[in-house]
């Protein structure tokens, strides 16, 4: 067998190239916006519904549907035409944000943000997909690089954008606002993209491409991230870790996902995630980093705005320029390490490198005082930020590398599956371990209180409650407390590094495609299409 030398797909350039990809640009960051957008606009919904009670729901119901069915739409792009199925992802993040903005109840708030999640989750997996389709292999660092700014964009001015808006017209604007630009998207994509149908999916019924769904796998997917989410968002909070609700949701999710691998491994021809890609190196190398990126950053996106409000006293809006430093840091290293890695092709010791400074400063972080002056704060986000923007892109890149075609989409899913799954798991698990450490700091104090009386009365009010004379104090408890966030958020970075050594050194300036095993007698020259000298076919 000799293996195909050239790329000989035929791809977009000048404006159509152009408008394809703004639009995947800005589907990205409405989706990545809508994440944390709610975070300012929470406490102004349940005065407008009365329903405190929900509060939990208006941001899992998002990261459920997205995270349970990342993987399924990797499945389902493999499977059907990539322009339908994006089209009819954005449409559905539409028709959630329509919902979310004219919502006349809380329930009906919390299916319009589930219906979005469920289309941000097809719009993550095919951005991606569009790019292998749109960019050769080489080029795509440089506008792959540029979605970890937009991550960073959109996690800095979400609740920036939230605020505004509730201050100054309507929460209701934070939804509506996807509407104009996500119809853009729509028309953009379906005048202008045009992607051929993989030849796998011509040969197969549709009796078959719904075989190759692996529904005896999302079966068991779906309600395993539905316990995990709803278990660790739940426990500690709602209820006590040791609640039989609790521990039921968890077991539960624990036994699901034992079933979903098995089943894996048992039908590999139909497999969600076939094992076959999962435990290529590079792939599984990715998935651990990925996994650990979405923990670390969201600890840090999460807490260190905490941090600036309570133990700097800064205002909410004020918090989040404070982290200009970090997005600025990534924002330079992801066009950076984008532009370079496409002209030197290799990708790996850039994700090295960023992992070290992400545990380089991740750990300057934990040494942050209650007097820390801002070059402190300063100059750790920034050593913080480039790291993160030099390591973030290179899983995907891996999966496109190493990866035929064909399995991108599946490879391209896993990676932001890891990712947000790991993201929305250590969002709880921060929480848990301030509101635990927090109380038992605050009882040493001879302040009586507990991590259910903290949540219910609020971050930055908690230290306003506190007798005068005991606030310098509570204020190193606080410190203390935040900082043990951090150290995990450290613990998570240097767990990366693992992964990052595992990678594969693989350069996406070959065009032989790495998962065809090529001997001597299969040698070709690139070039000339002829055997090369001393070797033969």
């Amino acid at each position: 067998m000799v293996a195909e030398a050239t790329d000989t797909t035929v791809y977009p350039s000048g404006m159509k190239l152009a408008l394809i990809m703004v639009s995947i640009y800005v589907a990205m960051f409405l989706v990545a916006l809508d994440r944390l957008i709610i975070s300012t606009v929470i406490p102004q919904i349940t005065n407008d519904f009365q329903s405190a009670g929900d509060i939990g729901w208006y941001g899992t119901a998002y990261m459920l549907t997205l995270c349970a069915f990342q993987l399924v739409f990797g499945k389902i792009y493999q499977n059907f035409s990539v322009k339908t199925v994006f089209l009819s992802a954005i449409l559905l993040f539409e028709v959630g944000s329509a919902l979310c903005g004219a919502a006349p109840s809380s329930i009906a708030f919390i299916i319009g943000r589930a219906l979005a999640g469920l289309g941000a989750g097809g719009i993550f997996a095919g951005a991606l997909v569009i790019i292998v389709h749109s960019v050769p292999l080489h080029n795509r660092p440089k506008f792959q690089g540029l979605f970890g700014a937009v991550f960073g964009i959109s996690s800095i001015t979400g609740p920036l954008i939230g605020g505004a808006f509730t201050d100054h017209a309507t929460w209701r604007w934070c939804f509506y606002l996807n509407l104009p630009l996500g119809g853009v998207v729509l028309v953009v994509i379906f005048f202008i993209l045009d992607l051929p149908a993989s030849p796998e999916s011509h040969k197969r019924t549709l009796h078959e491409k719904f075989r190759q769904m692996n529904v005896p796998g999302v079966i068991a997917l779906l309600p395993a991230i539905v316990c995990l989410c709803l278990g660790l968002q739940w426990g500690g909070t709602k209820y006590a870790w040791s609640n039989g609700r609790i521990i039921a949701l968890l077991v539960l999710a624990g036994v699901l996902l034992i079933v979903f691998s098995v089943i894996q491994v048992v039908l590999p021809d139909q497999a969600t995630v076939p094992p076959r890609i999962f435990v290529q190196r590079s792939i599984l190398s990715g998935f651990l980093c990925s996994c650990c990126t979405g923990a670390h950053m969201t600890l840090m996106v999460y807490y260190l705005p905490l941090w600036f409000q309570a133990i700097q006293g800064v205002s909410p809006v004020s918090s989040a320029v404070h982290l200009l430093p970090m997005l600025l840091g990534m924002l330079v290293a992801t066009v950076g390490t984008g532009f370079t890695v496409s002209r030197l092709g290799y990708y790996t010791p850039f994700l090295w490198v960023g992992s070290c400074l992400s545990v380089v400063g991740a750990g300057l972080l934990t040494t942050l005082k209650v007097d820390s002056p801002s070059s402190h704060w300063i100059g750790f986000q920034v050593v913080y930020g480039l790291g993160l923007g030099a390591s973030t892109q290179a899983p995907n890149m891996a999966a496109q590398t190493v990866l035929p075609k064909a399995d991108v989409a599946i490879g391209a899913s896993l990676m932001f599956f890891g990712q947000q799954l790991f993201s929305a798991v250590f969002a709880t698990v921060g929480t848990t371990a301030l509101d635990n450490q927090l109380a038992t700091r605050l009882q040493s104090l001879n302040v009586n209180i507990s991590p259910e009386q903290i949540q219910t009365t609020g971050a930055t009010d908690l230290l306003e409650n506190l007798p005068s004379g005991m606030h310098a104090a509570a204020l190193v408890a606080y410190n203390a407390a935040l900082r043990v966030c951090f150290i995990i958020a450290l613990g998570m970075a240097a767990l990366s590094v693992l992964g990052a050594l595992g990678m594969e050194w693989q350069s996406v300036k070959k065009d032989i495609n790495k998962n065809e095993k090529v001997t001597d007698e299969e040698a070709v020259d690139i070039e000339t299409s002829k055997p090369r000298e001393g070797e033969k076919l």
